[in-house]
């Protein structure tokens, strides 16, 4: 016949096998004491002391105590860190799908520069790491020529824009922009409707101050961005040293946009 200890022991595994989510003593305490309902409870109180001193010696393996007072079983546990992981995962992905990626939108928007805009009589994508430095590389790159029957004709314009689909790092994206200054003539900042009012507002300010632009647009169709001027550029010139030094850089692609 089992003892009082091993009948306590066996039924706090029984319910601890039907406790995913762990149990607290003086839950344990009150099931054991009525599915046993002829042991006393100074017996349960006593043998569940017992249980914790060997829990915590390690000398019971399959049982955890992940906070004062509360016991579970550690393969519960680690079914718990799976799912959460899983969980993790899926909404990972859900992002990554509802968030279209930038380059989707670099051709639509050097489009929209020459067609709309009119700030360009070309414009091409870019992005990447053309330039090979820390200071970036604008995600469209453009130029604008006056026509040969123009009476006076300056020199080419460069308009350079960096591209956001992601709203949570706006203004790293403005400093982007205002490095782009240092080779072009007009630069635009593009970044989606759905970014956080606040946001939209304060870079509306500082793009006045830069004399940079900044448009809007619909993130999640690449086919129609419905690209929305808020603050049109300004003309400012920019250093023609890293002009040359950059359109050096180009290699095939400055060719190509000129």
């Amino acid at each position: 016949m089992p003892t009082q200890r091993e009948k306590i022991t066996k039924k706090a595994r029984e319910i601890l096998e039907n406790s995913p989510n762990g149990i607290r003593y003086a839950d344990l305490v009150r099931r054991i004491s009525e599915a046993l309902p002829d042991v006393k409870v100074n017996t349960i109180h006593g043998t569940i002391w017992e249980f914790k001193q060997k829990i915590d010696k390690g000398e019971i393996e399959d049982i955890a105590r992940p906070e004062r007072g509360s016991y579970i079983l550690k393969r519960f546990i680690k079914e718990r860190v799976e799912k959460g992981l899983e969980e993790i995962t899926e909404k990972i992905t859900s992002i990554e799908k509802t968030i279209q990626k930038e380059e989707n939108f670099y051709q639509s928007f050097a489009d929209y520069l020459i067609n709309e805009l009119e700030e360009c009589d070309n414009a091409i994508p870019l992005g990447g790491s053309k330039f090979k430095d820390k200071w970036g590389t604008p995600d469209v790159l453009g130029v604008y020529r006056f026509s040969e029957t123009d009476p006076i004709r300056p020199l080419p314009q460069i308009i350079s824009a960096e591209i956001k689909t992601d709203t949570t790092n706006l203004i790293t994206a403005f400093g982007q922009a205002c490095a782009y200054k240092l080779f072009s003539h007009k630069v635009y900042l593009v970044i989606p409707d759905d970014a956080p009012s606040i946001d939209v507002g304060r870079l509306e300010s500082l793009c006045l101050n830069f004399a940079i632009g900044l448009i809007i647009f619909n993130k999640n169709n690449p086919q129609a961005p419905n690209f929305r001027i808020l603050v049109r550029a300004v003309k400012s010139e920019p250093d023609y040293f890293y002009v040359n030094e950059y359109l050096k850089r180009l290699g095939e692609d400055s060719r190509k946009l000129f």
